[in-house]
């Protein structure tokens, strides 16, 4: 395996970053305006954001992200780490890059003093979950969206 490095998205990753994005778009077979696409780079960059990006890199070529944010929680005291994106081009699924983009991620919130990381995915999303399982079963619960 070739050595990967995961680090923080920086502003001269943007190109790279939107054609990773656009193909998780394409896999979820959603649709976002060009404004929403710029208003997620924009989050990423601002240092007052709590939304950021780890980006996976092999042989100096962007492979994979985790765009994850924390938040305040009812449930601890101090914050959660919510993992909302995870993806990997397909020349690099296979490979355990998505286990080290968690691992790096949870070695992010324990540092920072976050409380819990979760995330969600499809429920037919049979290989996002095989790689999921090796972390923690599903706790059961249902996630409903309502959009406002």
């Amino acid at each position: 395996m070739m050595k990967l490095i995961i680090r923080d998205a920086t502003p001269s990753d943007e190109r790279g970053w939107r054609e990773l994005w656009q193909q998780y778009l394409d896999f979820y077979e959603v649709v976002l305006t060009p404004e929403i696409t710029t208003a997620t780079w924009a989050r990423l960059m601002d240092p007052e954001s709590p939304v950021k990006a780890r980006l996976a890199f092999e042989a100096g070529t962007m492979v994979g992200f985790a765009i994850h944010l924390h938040h305040p929680s009812t449930w601890v005291i101090g914050d959660d780490c919510y993992l909302e994106d995870l993806y990997l081009a397909p020349e690099a699924r296979g490979k355990g890059i998505g286990k080290q983009l968690i691992r790096d991620l949870m070695k992010l919130a324990k540092a920072a003093g976050w409380q819990r990381l979760y995330w969600h995915t499809d429920e037919d999303n049979v290989v996002a979950r095989r790689l999921y399982d090796r972390f923690v079963k599903s706790d059961g619960h249902v996630r409903y969206r309502l959009k406002l």
